[in-house]
């Protein structure tokens, strides 16, 4: 089931997505619902940010061919490296990126997004599963000068927009073997899959419900592979997760 978020006629509402419509969901996403039989076409709707998160949690350092890029000995981290970053960066499908410094090194990151369907705290890998909603895509933009001169990740990859995710939530992908792709004015940038990740999906949502509870709607980022690179204004980048679909969003 692809589940999407999206503004017509006014309003803001939930869908599930078939093919080229998407029939309007009554309830709550995160609870009781129905799918009804009243539908628009996608070309009449506005996308939307999938999921509007409580919190966003991040995973660096989650693929050995990206610690590789910065690293000429790369080390696996003893325990999954989390870090927030703010809900406020978080933008839908063809919203722009906007560089408050486009002048600093601006990187993106594909990233296979994990969205929380139930409130859950100290959870088992085994029961994860069951706390998960569906996943969607998700870049996370990132400026380099700014990490570099924090030594740490919050203030460089939390500027409004720099968290795009969509277009839809799939409840019915496999987490562990996902294609991740980044496309930068049609060229391919990353091209990784995450049957490479360090610590899968399931893993890290119980590992995180340790450190804190998890409500519905959260998001987490499970880390990128290889090949991230600049972004500059009047770029146009393309994330692309096998079953999901693409994430678009021009940059200025």
């Amino acid at each position: 089931m692809k589940i999407a978020r999206f503004e017509v006629e006014g309003r803001i509402e939930y869908g599930e997505v078939k093919e080229d419509k998407v029939y309007l969901i009554e309830g709550n996403i995160f609870g009781n619902y129905q799918v009804t039989n009243k539908y628009y076409g996608l070309k009449e709707v506005k996308l939307l940010a999938p999921v509007v998160p409580g919190k966003v949690i991040c995973v660096g350092l989650n693929f050995l061919s990206h610690i590789g890029e910065y690293s000429k000995d790369p080390k696996i981290p003893e325990e999954p490296v989390l870090f927030l970053v703010s809900p406020s960066a978080v933008i839908g499908p063809q919203e722009s990126i906007v560089l408050p410094y486009p002048r600093h090194e601006n990187h993106h990151e594909v990233e296979l997004a994990v969205v929380i369907g139930k409130g859950c705290r100290d959870i088992t890998e085994e029961e994860a599963a069951s706390y998960i909603l569906g996943y969607t895509c998700g870049n996370d933009v990132s400026d380099r000068d700014l990490q570099k001169k924090d030594r740490q990740w919050g203030r460089a990859k939390s500027y409004h927009t720099f968290k795009p995710l969509g277009p839809y939530i799939d409840t019915d992908v496999n987490p562990n073997n996902c294609r991740l792709i980044c496309r930068v004015n049609g060229e391919v940038r990353q091209d990784g899959t995450t049957r490479d990740i360090i610590r899968n999906a399931h893993f890290l949502v119980s590992f995180i419900s340790r450190v804190m509870t998890l409500n519905p709607g959260d998001v987490i980022m499970t880390g990128t592979p290889d090949g991230v690179g600049p972004l500059v204004p009047g770029d146009v980048c393309e994330i692309e997760i096998e079953g999901i679909g693409v994430l678009r969003n021009p940059v200025k």
